[in-house]
């Protein structure tokens, strides 16, 4: 015991002032590690080397006695720094385009990362509780409730409160050695196996003398064979459709505007709409900034008339619906045959844009965004059936919750062959959260072994095929037309056959058991392991 403490004398040393710098430091890399700014790659050597930061801080601490109330803070300072240097682009749309003052907007941005990061400090709290002051565990069972209790944080960021999972872990793995495994366990389970990747490693740096620490390189054997089954191909070839993908790059503080933005965007996608050649054209979200019933007459039966005859359909983006009935922020298709157009509505909205929370009617009062509560489509919506392809849309960050994508598969016979994404992301500028989303993107292409074409306002416009890389795409912040092909598949990955039936609550169940084993064996803990530890 007493060369134990010798040897972490020098962490307490830099427990202080230092030591919050660093997890300040390890923060920001971690929101780095998403998309690197000069080349948009997540990085996942960048997001291991932060974690292991993180968890070096919080398990020293737990040893040398610290409170949970000290490991919640450590853990929070950390998760404060990672959230606001990864969405710090909500200061545009909420000063530049809603008006809101700059010192307001900055503030919004703060607290909104503040309260997210309470989640993650909870998990600290319990951290050092549970192996704190005379708790100590094998580094291997430390690193399992580590990683159990970074996944319950996640977990909650991704469902409570409507969710807002943006910068999960999961995503700086993206393309990492430990990718593959996606496909099996989705991108929590991804991130939890990082996390633990990042405690064994951190252990074995700093006690390389240990042989507990080097018995804990263990745990990277199931990582591995996670790696390695991960690799198997779980879709079929299920034909190519050729797509015309357009990017109007309507200013964002004109898009709504009748006397420019309006009729800019009217004019520009009418055009490309009547002249495109390929099996299937996409248009972003709003790309009709106008409810169909309010188009100039003619607009809209022009539209309905080019793509009634023919073999070519539309998938364009557009608000439905009416005072009385409320309104949903929508994509329309249109095809020859159909005695309908197909609908799809948005069901994940976004708070203050696309519904106000209760009690924050105040805060919207304040901006100039032009704001509306929304009705919710279901999950699982239908698909759009075009050429013997199974098409299923989703608008803005809805690619995000890959464990509702993941509802449409629940039967084999009408499971998606490929995903469409319509978004508008000239909210944040030319900003790196083009290319968060497009990692987000790529992420969920691999996790499904699905193609995944984006059609946007400003960017990114690409097409990602079922391996989750880029085949084709356009330059950014720029109008244009991205004609190209995808490929279509039929089968399903592990992850989409057990999230379509019980969605995220396998990763809650094993996490809560994990971390209610390590609270009801704390007591013992102290006898049965102190031995082998030090």
């Amino acid at each position: 015991m007493e060369a134990a403490a010798r040897s972490w004398r020098p962490v307490r040393e830099r427990s202080g002032p230092l030591g919050a710098l660093a997890l300040v430091a390890a923060g920001l890399a971690q929101a780095l590690s998403l998309a690197l700014p000069w080349s948009g790659e997540p990085s996942w050597w960048l997001q291991a080397g932060a974690m292991a930061v993180l968890a070096w801080r919080l398990d020293a601490r737990a040893r040398q006695g610290a409170s949970w109330r000290e490991g919640a803070f450590l853990v929070w300072v950390f998760a404060l720094a990672w959230l606001c240097g990864t969405f710090w682009w909500l200061f545009i749309s909420l000063h530049v385009y809603g008006g809101l003052p700059a010192l307001l907007a900055v503030a919004s941005v703060g607290a909104l990362a503040a309260l997210l990061a309470l989640y993650y400090a909870l998990a600290g709290a319990i951290y050092v509780a549970v192996f704190g002051r005379g708790g100590a565990g094998h580094p291997a069972w430390r690193a399992l409730v580590f990683a159990a209790l970074w996944t319950l944080a996640e977990l909650m960021r991704a469902e409570w409160f409507t969710g807002f999972p943006w910068g999960a872990v999961g995503y700086g793995q993206g393309a990492g050695p430990m990718a593959p495994m996606v496909k099996l366990v989705g991108v929590y389970g991804l991130g939890a196996a990082a996390a633990m990747v990042s405690f064994v490693l951190m252990n074995l740096l700093c006690r390389p003398w240990s042989r507990a620490s080097r018995h804990a390189l263990w745990m990277l054997a199931p990582v591995a064979l996670l790696t390695f089954g991960g690799h198997h191909v779980f879709s079929r070839d299920a034909g190519k459709l050729s797509v015309t993908l357009l990017q109007g790059n309507i200013a964002q503080d004109e898009k709504f505007q009748p006397g420019t933005g309006v009729a800019d965007a009217l004019r520009w996608y009418g055009e490309q709409l009547r002249d495109a050649g390929t099996q299937l054209v996409v248009a972003p979200e709003t790309a009709l900034p106008m409810l169909p019933q309010q188009l100039p007459a003619g607009y809209g039966e022009a539209l309905r008339a080019r793509f009634a005859r023919g073999a070519q359909a539309v998938l364009i983006g557009v608000p439905l619906g009416s005072m009385a009935l409320g309104y949903t922020n929508s994509v329309l298709g249109l095809k020859p045959g159909a005695a309908s157009a197909y609908t799809y509505d948005k069901h994940h909205l976004v708070p203050f844009g696309e519904f106000i929370p209760p009690f924050f009617r105040w805060f919207t009062d304040l901006m100039n965004i032009p704001l509306g509560d929304f009705r919710r489509g279901s999950v699982g919506q239908a698909s759009f059936e075009l050429g013997g392809q199974r098409l299923a849309p989703n608008i803005c960050y809805e690619d995000l919750f890959g464990e509702e994508l993941a509802a449409r598969f629940i039967d084999p016979l009408t499971a998606p062959t490929a995903f469409v994404n319509v978004s508008n992301i000239a909210w944040f500028g030319n900003t790196i959260a083009i290319d968060q989303h497009l990692n987000i993107s790529r992420l969920r292409a691999l996790e499904f072994e699905r193609a995944m074409i984006r059609a946007t306002n400003t960017g990114a416009t690409v097409i990602i095929d079922h391996e989750g890389r880029v085949t084709h795409g356009l330059q950014r912040h720029t109008r244009g037309v991205l004609r190209g092909e995808f490929q279509g598949r039929t089968g399903e990955t592990p992850f989409a056959w057990w999230a379509a039936r019980w969605g995220l609550k396998p990763l809650w169940g094993l996490a809560l058991a994990l971390v209610a084993l390590a609270v009801w064996r704390r007591p013992r803990a102290t006898g049965s392991w102190s031995g082998r530890t030090h």
